[in-house]
């Protein structure tokens, strides 16, 4: 599904320190964008590649200049996850990004989350509401996702696309492997759905790079056969 042809595009990344982030800004490296990295922390920002136009924003006290970035820019990518004990700022983030897509007309690429997915066994349930399916320990980034996804809905104007992840988003190797899905858990071959940050950055620079159908809720996961004994 990659394509690697360069194309010298301006992309801009939202919570580029990240673990999606980083992996996002990597990959659209690899594929010739010209990056921005966008953090509040300026010392985790001096991390990333030197290639990098690097600028530390805190997006919720200045809304305008996020607006202005987002309009120097061809596409912008959100990657955000607020710090533990913060997960409540997500959906007001979100927000100030969405309304300076809005405000810039340029498209968004969100990183979502997988509490809206529904389970691959029939049951009808969700992440979210699938009795002892998520520790309690993610139950508030889940809930603030949640919120997140139903944004979308007040912003038919935008070119949003947002990618959600599975239930097991993980350290790993850039397979560049994957199979997208739209409202379900893609299961791999062990019924777990997963995939690595590499790979998710991979699928979210693909959407970025084709942008042909906007206004998406997607998700992707791993589809391998299992290994033989």
């Amino acid at each position: 599904m990659t394509n690697t042809a360069p194309h010298n595009r301006k992309i801009v990344v939202f919570g580029a320190t990240g673990d999606v982030g980083r992996e996002v800004v990597t990959e659209a490296l690899l594929r010739g964008y010209q990056v921005t990295a966008i953090a509040r922390d300026a010392a985790k920002l001096s991390a990333l590649p030197e290639t990098v136009i690097r600028q530390s924003i805190d997006i919720l006290a200045d809304p305008q200049q996020v607006t202005k970035v987002l309009a120097e820019h061809d596409v912008a990518v959100s990657s955000l996850r607020p710090a533990p004990g913060q997960e409540r700022l997500l959906p007001e983030m979100t927000k100030v990004l969405l309304d300076a897509a809005r405000q810039s007309r340029k498209p968004i690429f969100v990183t979502g989350g997988a509490a809206t997915l529904k389970l691959a066994d029939g049951s009808g349930h969700t992440v979210l509401t699938a009795p002892d399916f998520l520790p309690d320990s993610v139950r508030p980034i889940a809930e603030a996702c949640e919120q997140v996804d139903a944004l979308f809905d007040q912003y038919d104007d935008v070119q949003w696309t947002c990618l959600r992840p599975p239930a097991m988003l993980i350290p790993g190797e850039k397979t560049r492997h994957y199979v997208r899905g739209t409202d379900t858990l893609v299961p791999d071959h062990d019924g777990v759905a997963r995939i690595s940050y590499a790979d998710f950055g991979v699928a979210m620079v693909d959407l970025v790079d084709t942008n042909d159908s906007p206004q998406q809720r997607l998700t992707v996961g791993y589809q391998n056969k299992a290994k033989a004994a």
